[in-house]
């Protein structure tokens, strides 16, 4: 499973492999993803740790 820092890494490389253009559903997917995940990371992170104790326990 990837962390939180992990998966905000993955989410700016792959929205770098897109143009900045607004008319791209990829990217605009993967700029809101990176946004949303990179302005709450504080909750992002406390969410993907009580996921992962979560699965561990099942």
């Amino acid at each position: 499973m990837m962390t939180a820092d992990q998966l905000l890494a993955r989410l700016y490389a792959l929205r770098k492999d897109y143009a900045d253009d607004p008319g791209d559903e990829t990217y605009q997917a993967l700029h809101h993803a990176f946004m949303f995940v990179s302005y709450n990371m504080a909750a992002f992170k406390e969410y993907v740790k009580n996921e992962a104790e979560k699965a561990a326990k099942e």
